[in-house]
């Protein structure tokens, strides 16, 4: 049985993270709401998981995974259920633990992203934020996001290798090449300044676009463009 991935149908957002694990595996998956057959009604589906009324354990937002009879909820979580699943994680339960725990950090490396164009209020525009996200922005160019890339550079470099996990890739691997990939079309000008500095992130990333999947999937409908509706936003005003 196929999972079905349960998510905003026009956006990356955090589905995307799943979406590259499940492309590099070469899994069996149908993104629900973005199904011709299911046209007018994936939003629905996926609201329905959401639906505490009527599912005992409803996510509170998407992505939401199903397999099977399992729905789960949160991306670091469904990305545990799937990394043993589909062998985009160690063997070993230490080594699963760490590879969640690099996980979480990129969660939280996103949601200060995410707060550079949105710093007050989910229920405001951008525009009406304006001025603080530019204040956000700075900051985080200056201090945050060199600070995240000084942390994975040193990741990779202790896991002496091309990978941040053992000596085969993970999902953590495909989701670094995310982050990056969003946070130069976010920020081109302060990335193309930083990267320079990070030679071995940069390959990571490079070595992820190449792999066969992986390559198929870029340049395929299925990956959704980037956008100023998802959480990579290209503003050039917050770029510096």
């Amino acid at each position: 049985m196929a999972y079905e991935l349960y998510y905003w149908p026009a956006i990356q957002g955090r589905g995307e993270f799943i979406r590259l694990t499940l492309e590099e595996a070469g899994a069996d998956y149908r993104d629900v709401a973005r199904l011709p057959e299911r046209k007018g009604q994936g939003i629905p589906a996926m609201l329905a998981c959401l639906d505490g009324g009527s599912t005992p354990q409803a996510a509170y937002a998407p992505p939401v995974l199903r397999d099977g009879e399992v729905l789960i909820g949160q991306t670091t979580n469904i990305l545990l259920y799937l990394g043993r699943r589909l062998g985009l994680a160690p063997r070993a339960e230490s080594g699963r633990l760490w590879l969640n725990q690099l996980q979480l950090t990129m969660a939280d490396w996103l949601t200060e992203v995410h707060d550079t164009h949105h710093p007050l209020s989910m229920n405001q525009y951008y525009e009406e934020q304006k001025q603080a996200a530019m204040l956000r922005s700075a900051d985080f160019r200056q201090t945050r996001l060199p600070k995240f890339l000084d942390y994975f550079t040193q990741v990779l470099l202790n896991s002496r290798g091309q990978y941040l996990v053992g000596a085969r890739l993970t999902y953590g691997d495909l989701s670094l090449f995310q982050m990056l990939a969003g946070l130069q079309y976010a920020f081109p000008q302060a990335m193309a300044r930083l990267a320079p500095q990070y030679p071995a992130l940069f390959a990571l990333h490079d070595m992820v676009a190449a792999r066969p999947n992986i390559a198929r999937y870029l340049k395929s409908t299925r990956r959704i463009p980037f956008n100023e509706e998802g959480i990579f936003r290209h503003y050039p005003e917050l770029d510096g």
